[in-house]
């Protein structure tokens, strides 16, 4: 049986002294404040049982991580219809590039890039106000990792929606071509707050849990999605979710993952768990650095690559 309290713990042991490595995303100005040494690891497994190292019960901005879970809710309002706003191909760009989408007509080529995530942003937003939905978003985060206290960072969205001036550029763009039905400042009010969550690695490793277990909670019984739906929102994830460094990531760690700014990173194991790492120091593509590495060598201590152990 594999020992994974033990695997966990060495993995972060051996990392820690190279915490502080990568650089924070400080063109967020609140973000720019968390402390470069901060190093949590969370794994839950289908069978319920949770594995911690380090500052893994420490609140942190999800950031981009939140886009899979406002990928699922709007997959559950509109259906397979979302794909007419938004494509399903890897980007090969930045998360915040402008140049594809005008290239492609106003339609973002996945829903992690920015300009995706801000598109499906407007579909939740649909037959809602954005306090209702920011809302909606909190209630179903709270509901995935069966907790409360989960919220949003009020400074780190006044701080996002102070500076946001490219997203901005990206929700006007897009609104130029018809593919937002709500004004740009609205979907980014809501976008701006959803990034904003705050969770910890053992919370964000409970919500991610379903797609670890065909689109189930097994902590609490409760269907989210079908098995279908949540087998592909893993395979976006596994090919668009570390932005430009989704195939090395893939490649490396052969887990489908999704990453934010803030230093996270949810990672599924199908059949297996549900995995967030922290650590604000980022690489060049905007991925944590150190979790990116601890992700690699827990794929590699316990073979959970989709692609073979």
């Amino acid at each position: 049986m594999t020992d994974l309290q033990a695997i966990v713990e060495e993995i972060h042991a051996s990392l820690s002294p190279r915490r502080g490595e990568g650089k924070v995303a400080d063109y967020i100005p609140q973000l720019a404040h968390v402390d470069p040494q901060k190093f949590g690891m969370a794994v839950v497994t289908v069978d319920g049982e949770t594995y911690l190292a380090g500052d893994a019960e420490e609140a942190f901005s999800i950031q981009s991580i939140s886009k899979v879970f406002t990928l699922t809710l709007a997959l559950g309002k509109h259906g397979e219809g979302i794909w007419k706003r938004v494509g399903r191909e890897p980007s090969g760009s930045a998360f915040n590039s402008i140049v594809q989408l005008e290239q492609e007509a106003g339609i973002p080529r996945n829903p992690f890039i920015n300009a995706g995530a801000i598109a499906i942003t407007d579909l939740v937003l649909a037959g809602h106000t954005p306090k209702e939905a920011i809302g909606e978003v909190v209630r179903f985060l709270r509901y995935l990792a069966d907790e409360e206290d989960i919220i949003v960072d009020q400074a780190v969205a006044r701080s996002e929606q102070a500076t946001g001036f490219r997203n901005f550029a990206l929700a006007n763009f897009m609104r130029s071509f018809g593919k937002l039905d709500h004004a740009a400042e609205l979907v980014l009010g809501v976008y701006f707050h959803q990034c904003a969550l705050a969770m910890s690695c053992r919370q964000l490793a409970r919500a991610g849990l379903f797609l670890a277990n065909s689109g189930t909670n097994p902590l609490t019984g409760h269907r989210v999605v079908s098995h279908l739906r949540a087998r592909r929102i893993n395979a976006l994830m596994l090919t668009c979710g570390h932005y430009d460094g989704s195939g090395d990531f893939a490649y490396r760690v052969g887990l489908p993952g999704k990453s934010g700014v803030g230093g996270g990173i949810l990672a599924v194991a199908p059949g297996k768990a549900s995995v967030a790492v922290w650590s604000p120091g980022l690489n060049e593509n905007g991925n944590s650095l150190l979790g990116s590495l601890a992700l690699e060598m827990l794929a590699a201590r316990t073979g959970w690559s989709v692609f073979g152990a």
